[in-house]
């Protein structure tokens, strides 16, 4: 990529998008230099991150999967839209659907996932922070990792640590994980940035 270009994103977001909706507030506020943040696709509606999307003028699409006939059909079209967009780097924030292999194929080693545990513990579930809570772990944490074929496998790109306490729960353990998860999203999109300009 040539120094003037900036990495051109998509954020894909199945829920309300706390996450999402953190990332644009630092993308408003100048912190990634040599990244363009082009469009958000989401599902649910109330969606915090499209609202905020949209007020800073960053492009949403909604995509709803039971509208499509299965999950192929459902990528094919995401496929089709992040492709017309030129997008370099697609950003999974909280985002449910497993992908599918042509859309790996389509954006090789450019789909990057979070995840509420740090690899390789706890991978294949939606209840890592439960799960670490009930094996009763001292140190969990979170992990952005490069997406393949295997259900939380692929790269790890960064990774922080989070001290489960005596006594906590997942209601106190919980807003450890979405302070921590700031700044590894973060982390993560500068490390791109770093490695790609």
């Amino acid at each position: 990529m040539a120094d003037l270009k900036k990495i051109n994103w998509a954020i894909l977001v199945s829920g309300w998008g706390k996450s999402a909706l953190d990332t644009l507030e630092a993308y408003e506020k100048g912190t990634f230099k040599k990244s363009n943040i082009s469009v958000l696709i989401y599902e649910q509606e109330p969606c915090g991150a499209a609202e905020k999307a949209q007020e800073i003028g960053i492009e949403t699409i909604r995509l709803i999967k039971k509208d499509f006939p299965n999950l192929i059909s459902y990528q094919k079209k995401l496929i089709e839209e992040l492709k017309k967009r030129n997008i370099d780097y697609i950003f999974m924030l909280a985002y449910k659907y497993l992908i599918k292999d042509e859309m790996l194929t389509a954006f090789p080693n450019r789909i990057l996932n979070i995840h509420p545990s740090l690899f390789p513990s706890f991978l294949g579930t939606q209840t890592a922070i439960q799960d670490a809570l009930e094996y009763g772990v001292k140190i969990t944490g979170i992990t952005t990792h490069i997406i393949d074929d295997k259900l939380d496998e692929g790269i790890i790109l960064c990774q922080e640590p989070i001290r489960i306490k005596e006594g906590d729960t997942f209601e106190t353990l919980y807003p450890k994980f979405g302070k921590k998860g700031q700044k590894i999203i973060r982390k993560t999109i500068k490390k791109i940035e770093k490695n790609n300009l």
